[in-house]
């Protein structure tokens, strides 16, 4: 089977690393010229557009900023469309609305191509080692045709549901995970204001039911200051915005989602924008007149 694969960025370089690892013919496409040579160096072929790609591969994987780049990319000029041959599949691993996603499978449908809405949850540790959370909506027996594939970057791979179902399941999945960062971070510039030792106070709590990945994952990052982008504040922004969409055309509310976006939009504009997503710590931070890690009367 030869896989196309375009989008090499946080998630998606080593990503193709690991399908390279397991012995599948990768043929690669992304703007980002250092990116390319990089996966090509550890065994890939470059292809010179989305189409180009698409026209060597049996199996297409996309993984995107956004919407925008999705449909175009996978529908545009030089799309993706205007290469797969009849019976090809395409996995969109991208976090996108469940709107585009079923938008985009209809339009690969018309032409005898198979889609799945397959994002992924984990950061780009666990894209590192393979070990991904990918929830996948879609046709079943597309969805077993690629399983294999999904599972050289996956250890938890599943069909939701049908199309969109992937993105549904991944809009939840960063409601979950940006509150729980939230709270978190407020949590923690409490205890810093209070003038408690922010690696004791960690090392109390994580063993019990406030014990979580995320405060793994994120309290020791903050502790060194470590903002380096696992899951960037912009993309975590746009996700949320693709929940709040979601939720108002369900015409339901999303407060604790909502306050997050902001925390999101003001990070955004004071230029942390490219920041970990556990930097909403900063926001409380600058609300609080305190740091995380420093004792603080």
């Amino acid at each position: 089977m030869k896989i196309g694969f375009v989008g090499l960025g946080i998630m998606g370089k080593p990503m193709a690393k690991n399908l390279i690892k397991q012995g599948y013919s990768l043929t690669v496409y992304d703007l980002n010229a250092e990116a390319v040579a990089e996966v090509v160096q550890a065994g890939a072929a470059q292809g010179d557009s989305p189409k180009a790609v698409a026209n060597v591969s049996d199996v297409i994987i996309t993984m995107l900023p956004n919407n925008a780049i999705v449909k175009s990319v996978l529908l545009g000029e030089d799309g993706v469309i205007h290469g797969a041959k009849t019976g090809a599949v395409v996995v969109d691993m991208s976090s996108i609305s469940p709107v585009v996603a079923k938008e985009v499978a209809s339009a690969l449908a018309e032409q005898g191509i198979q889609m799945l809405d397959a994002p992924v949850s984990g950061g780009e540790p666990k894209a590192i080692d393979g070990t991904l959370s990918i929830m996948a909506g879609g046709d079943e027996t597309a969805f077993q045709r690629v399983l294999p594939v999904l599972s050289c970057m996956g250890k938890d791979v599943i069909l939701v549901g049908p199309s969109g179902s992937g993105s549904t399941a991944k809009l939840a999945n960063q409601i979950i995970v940006n509150v729980n960062i939230a709270a978190m971070s407020e949590a923690l510039v409490l205890a810093a204001k209070a003038g408690i030792d922010i690696d004791k106070l960690y090392q109390a709590i994580r063993g019990g039911l406030a014990g979580s990945t995320v405060l793994d994952a994120k309290v020791p990052m903050i502790l060194e200051r470590n903002f380096k982008a696992g899951g960037r504040v912009d993309i975590n922004l746009k996700d949320l915005s693709n929940v709040m969409e979601t939720a108002d055309a369900f015409e339901m509310p999303l407060p604790l989602t909502a306050h997050v976006r902001h925390i999101f939009e003001t990070l955004r504009d004071e230029g942390k924008q490219s920041h970990d997503h556990g930097g909403i710590v900063q926001y409380y931070e600058k609300l609080a007149g305190v740091e995380v890690g420093k004792t603080t009367t």
